[in-house]
């Protein structure tokens, strides 16, 4: 079954991707989502998160995520997992893959023409010696804050890059 979201009306819409959207995007997203705020930019700037599978729809992100983010300010209990939908592409201007699995994933429910919005999400820090945010699910805490980490590093490159093109 394929999670659907109300219509997102913003100047710039960013959509984070994991697999189960409970870890690695609902954190992309919550960590994103404080920048932009920061920033002064949630008028302009949408966020939101979603999974190429659908096995959590409706669920919470994972306690270890939720609790390495609040530990560092960020508050993830608003978000909710979803699946992604083809619908994605037409309504979102980025759209982050956290894995390269994920990128593949999403790229066959990406209507034609629309391949360009879909990234990696390591690839806004280039700085970086990684290009995927490696999945903490099985792992302990120090695998949450890496995550954290590294999606950080990210979001800055993010808002860098849509500061400079679309705003």
């Amino acid at each position: 079954m394929f999670g659907r979201k109300p219509k997102v009306e913003a100047a710039v819409k960013v959509l984070f991707v994991c697999m189960g959207n409970i870890c690695r995007s609902p954190t992309a997203q919550g960590v994103f989502r404080a920048l932009v705020d920061k920033e002064g930019l949630a008028h302009l700037i949408a966020t939101d998160s979603a999974g190429t599978i659908d096995f959590h729809i409706g669920g919470n992100p994972d306690r270890r995520a939720q609790q390495t983010a609040l530990n560092r300010d960020v508050d993830l209990s608003d978000l909710r997992a979803r699946q992604a939908i083809p619908e994605d592409f037409e309504q979102f201007d980025y759209i982050l893959a956290m894995d390269r699995s994920n990128y593949d994933d999403l790229m066959t429910l990406c209507p034609p023409g629309l391949e360009e919005k879909l990234h990696l999400f390591l690839d806004f820090a280039p700085h970086l010696e990684v290009r995927e945010v490696p999945d903490p699910y099985y792992g302990g805490p120090a695998g949450f804050e890496n995550v954290f980490d590294l999606v950080e590093a990210a979001s800055i490159g993010l808002l860098s890059r849509i500061k400079e093109r679309n705003l």
